[in-house]
């Protein structure tokens, strides 16, 4: 075998479990107390380099309509133009543009974010990436845990109140977890 194929042959492609896949987010509210929320439909994919995983890639896309921070008002303004404005932008997306490894089994995932119409890079902090796993049906899963913060005002969501004892009703940051777990094939 080449050595072109034997590096072929280490390459291949997972599939995200949207059963198994959670996409969370949290930002300040009133500069009080953080309110969390999540998305609950992703999809997306894989391309495992295991003999190099810097050259592997990541894409994942996220339903913008499927938010959920269990407050159907909030998440209407969430959905509405002043946030997300999901008739306009119905996906977020990521697609990576470089792997590095920090030692230890974490990572750091480079890629474009593309929320509300606006692409910016971000950079995720991977850990929690486990060894590939048979499950009880036969399939082959890996799983981690990816974290990064972005500031809102970045991807053009600016909607904010002041509040009338100083400070804003939404913080600027906003901290993304997403813990996926892929199946092979």
């Amino acid at each position: 075998m080449s050595t072109a194929a034997a590096a072929e042959a280490t390459v291949s492609t997972w599939k995200v479990d949207p059963a198994h896949t959670n996409a969370h987010f949290k930002v300040k509210h009133m500069m009080i107390s953080n309110v969390k929320g999540e998305f609950t439909s992703v999809t997306g994919s894989l391309e495992y380099n295991e003999a190099d995983i810097s050259k592997s890639k990541v894409e994942a896309t996220i339903d913008a309509n499927s938010i959920n921070t269990r407050d159907a008002q909030r998440d209407g303004h969430l959905k509405s133009a002043d946030f997300f404005d999901v008739e306009k932008y119905p996906t977020l997306a990521f697609r990576s543009t470089g792997i590095q490894s920090n030692g230890g089994g974490d990572y750091t995932v480079t890629g474009e974010l593309t929320l509300h119409g606006v692409t910016k890079t971000v950079a995720f902090d991977v850990n929690d990436l486990t060894a590939p796993a048979k499950d009880p049906w036969g399939n082959i899963r890996i799983g981690l845990e990816a974290t990064a913060k972005i500031n809102r005002k970045d991807f053009g969501l600016v909607w904010n109140a002041a509040l009338e004892t100083g400070g804003v009703l939404v913080g600027d940051e906003v901290q993304i977890t997403l813990d996926a777990e892929f199946v092979k094939g």
